[in-house]
Formats: C-alpha cells, structure tokens, sequence
C-alpha cells in the first residue's frame, strides 16, 4: 500500500472512531473557563504542525507568548487536552511538592504490543516506576561516571583521532548528527552493555546499523510514538509496534549473553545490567529477569544514540558559528591539556567552567525535549488560570506541560534569550527555577550526569585536536525543520572540521 494511501486510510478510521467524542474533548477547556485557542476537529491546535508549516517548538512558542498573563493555558494536543502550566512557581508545586499526584508519564510504548520496550523506565507507572528508579540509580552516581570516565575518553580518542586523520590537508565537511550518533552508540555500548565498538573502525558494524535504523525518528518510527502517545487505542486496534521482534530479540540475546558470561566468568563491571544482575538474588523487592533488564538498557540505549546524539550537534553547531566561543574554549582546554600533562582526569573535565558554561547554554536554547509531561493521578486543585478567575480540579488522567523551551527563551527569565551566551552562566544570571533541561522533580533524568559527561568529553577530545568552521550547507541563523516533531535543524547539522596543525598532541 502507498504511504499516502495508508496514510488516508488511518485517518480516515481515526474519524469515525473518535467522532463520538469528539465533542466533549474539544470543549473541556471552555467548560472550565480556561484560557484557550478554539481547536479543530482531529488536530486539536496541532493544525499548523500536521500541514508542515510551524515546526512543534515554534507552534509551544506562539501559544505560550499568546497567553503571557495567565499561570496556565489549555492546549489540544490533536485530540488530547493538556494543561500547559507558564508559572515557575506552579511547576515546582505540581513536579516536586505535588508529586505523589503527578507522578507518571504518558507512555509512548504499549506493553502487550512490545512487551520489552514497554517496561524501559520512562513507562513505568507507580510503585513499579519507584522500585526501577530506586534499582537503576546507583548505576549513576558520580563515582560510577568517574569509574565509566575512561570506557567513555576512548571512544572520544576514537572518534576524534577519525576525524582529525581525515582532515589533515584540508577541512572535511561532515554530517555531524551521522559522526555523534556513531560516537554515543559506542559510549553506550561499552558503558551499558559492556561491549566495546568502535563505529569508525567498523562502521557497518551491526550494533550502529541496527540502533541507525531502529530509532530514526524522521521516518515511519515518527508515526508510530505520535499514534501511540496521542492515539494509544487506534494504535492497540491496529496492533501498531514501536520497534518489533528484531529489534527486541537483539537487545535480548545480547543483555542474556552478557549476564550469562558474567555469571559464569565472576566478571563485575560497574553499569547497570551489574546492578540488576546483583538484585536479582535479594530477597527483598521485585526480581529482574532478562526481559526487565533488556527494557532498561534498551532505553537507556535509545536515549544515549538519538536524543543526546542530537543535543551533541547543536553543541557543535554553536560553537562553530560562534568563533570566539571556541576561542575561549579551546583556551580552557590548553589550560587543563598543561595541568594534566596531556592527560586530562574526571575531575580536570569536570571542573571546566567554561566547557560546563557551554554545555549548560546549549541545553537552554535547545533543551532534550522541548516539553515536559506529567499524567494526574490523584485530584488536585490548582489556582485560578488568570488574575480574577477561579480555581480549577485536575483530574485523575489529566495531563499537563512544562514548556521548557519556551520558559528557558522567555525575556523575562533571560536576557537576550535567543543569543547564545554561555558567560550567563558563570555571572549568575540563571534561575534555575527556570532552568529545567534534563527535567524536574523525582522525575528527572536518570543518565542526566551520563549525558553530561558524554557531551563534555567528546568536546574536549575534539576541539583538542580540530577546528569546527560553518559550512554552505551550514544554516544560519538556525531554521527548525517544521516535518519533524523533535527538535531538529532544516537541512541537518552540517560543519567543516579542520585538523590541528600547529600543535603536538599528547595522546
């Protein structure tokens, strides 16, 4: 079946099946005398998205701007309500003080029809999400990060040696999101599952191939988490798989050969499969099996090759374009290149403030996700919407939204919001009540240290040993691509990469 044609015929099916409710869903907010935009049928207030003319980051932008006086507006995400809550003070209520009421995620995996995918950690509701999270944690702590710090500064070796071997007579234009998801897979690989790759090497190798098709979010897959996140009952009707038995099956065998070596070979390695294969004989808690453990580092793996790949990119894209940026940090870099001896430690990396000033600066402009969920689980009451209105109940299946995209580019919290200024983060300019990248609350990103460390590494290791320059292909300033709902650049991410010449590297 054509893709239009198929396209047709769902949307087609998703009228009829949701034409009976449709009424009342599209005027709950009006019932509840809640500031809102008049939704249209189906799209809800996604209308510009779904037509490709404004990209989900810009469509946030626009409504949140619309309603600058109220602590929180409706928003018709297609067909499903959402509390999109503006007020810093409200959100630290709702995810933190609150949190017992707002405590899950709305999942974007259905557990019968992947039944692994379905139990990674971001699905998990309740008790079961607490004995995950209480289980997982110690896997990142920073002296697990300080005991992963030299799996990960070889993969960095890796990549940075590749490509500054092929630009040594001249600068060689790159596909940055191809080079980085090549990088963060065998950072992944070695620190999850505890198998070393190196995707420059062997770059058809089948652990990067597999991830490169599994988790491409601008194809079919795309689809699949909008259905499944906005749709879940069409997508269970029409039996619609995130990821399907390969993808499973390959996680599977892997996680079983691993803990099946170790068990046998008494090999300890300090990541979180260890950690659950330690659990799985106490007597207290729930047991691990392999599927349970599959799911964990499967999305552990997800995460670590798209979405911190891509927050890598925009990293690279501001400090090429951003030459003085560079200079300053490549200053940084010599400095701690001569204190170390060549040999830069966990603590030496981490203790950069410049570098973490640049991480932290690239994360407000374009945060991991540009909005956060949570899902009500038990009634609250929240303040009236706008000065002179009334208080409302959320109710349990309730969702709201934290905008953080739209919080961490508000004039009001930032000066010059849409420069990128790293020096705002060593002035102390930065709210972090406002501030809220990797999440907030009990809620927040497990690998949040991970990311961090994976991202300063790579930077260390190459801007030690290239200069990053702007391309043709390069845009800017930067254009969202309004086909995708994540955040990603119209045309790619695209620099030059210069090698070092003038230096003599200590490797």
């Amino acid at each position: 079946m054509e893709p239009f044609t198929l396209l047709l015929t769902i949307l087609t099916i998703i009228c009829l099946y949701y034409f009976v409710k449709l009424s009342f869903k599209l005027s709950y907010f009006e019932q509840l005398k809640i500031p809102h935009v008049r939704p249209i049928p189906l799209l809800g207030n996604m209308a510009p998205f779904a037509f490709q003319r404004m990209s989900p980051m810009e469509l946030q932008q626009r409504m949140y701007n619309l309603f600058s006086d109220a602590k929180f507006f409706g928003f018709y995400d297609f067909m499903m309500p959402m509390f999109v809550i503006r007020d810093p003070d409200l959100i630290s209520t709702i995810a933190v003080k609150q949190f017992d009421h707002f405590c899950d995620h709305h999942g974007f995996v259905n557990e019968i029809l992947d039944p692994i995918a379905g139990k990674n950690l971001f699905n998990l509701k309740g008790d079961h999400w607490r004995e995950m999270r209480k289980l997982l944690s110690p896997s990142f702590t920073s002296s697990k990060m300080k005991m992963m710090f030299g799996l990960i500064c070889q993969c960095a070796e890796n990549f940075s040696s590749f490509v500054a071997t092929q630009s040594v007579e001249t600068a060689k234009t790159y596909n940055m999101k191809d080079l980085l998801s090549r990088y963060t897979n065998d950072t992944v690989a070695t620190c999850a599952f505890g198998i070393d790759v190196d995707s420059f090497k062997h770059p058809n190798n089948e652990f990067f191939l597999l991830g490169k098709k599994a988790f491409n979010f601008d194809s079919w897959l795309a689809f699949k988490f909008l259905m499944h996140r906005n749709f879940p009952q069409l997508a269970k009707l029409l039996k619609m798989r995130m990821f399907g038995p390969k993808v499973e099956n390959f996680f599977k065998d892997i996680v079983a050969t691993t803990v099946k070596i170790r068990d046998e070979q008494g090999i300890v390695r300090p990541d979180m499969i260890q950690l659950m294969m330690e659990t799985r004989n106490k007597n207290s808690g729930p047991e691990y099996d392999i599927n349970e453990m599959t799911a964990q580092a499967f999305v552990f793996f997800l995460a670590g090759f798209d979405t911190i790949s891509t927050a890598m990119c925009f990293m690279t894209y501001e400090i090429g374009v951003n030459p003085d940026v560079q200079k300053k940090l490549k200053e940084e870099i010599d400095d701690v290149l001569r204190q170390t001896n060549g040999k830069p430690t966990y603590e030496a990396i981490n203790g950069m403030k410049y570098l973490d000033a640049v991480f932290n600066e690239t994360l407000r402009l374009y945060p991991v996700v540009s909005s956060l969920d949570r899902k009500c689980v038990k009634e609250t009451k929240l303040p009236p919407a706008i000065p002179g209105g009334k208080s409302i109940t959320i109710k349990p299946g309730d969702s709201v939204w934290f905008p953080t995209y739209s919080l961490q580019r508000d004039p009001k919290y930032y000066s010059h919001p849409d420069k990128f200024d790293p020096d705002r983060f060593l002035n102390g300019d930065v709210d972090n009540s406002v501030y809220m990248p990797f999440g907030i609350g009990p809620r927040i990103c497990i690998g949040n240290r991970f990311a961090q460390m994976q991202g300063k590494v790579m930077l260390f290791y190459l801007l030690r040993r290239c200069d990053l320059e702007p391309d043709i292909k390069t845009r800017i300033p930067m254009v969202f691509n309004t086909k995708m709902f994540l955040m990603m650049p119209d045309g790619g991410f695209w620099l030059k990469l210069r090698a070092i010449k003038s230096k003599t590297l200590v490797t």
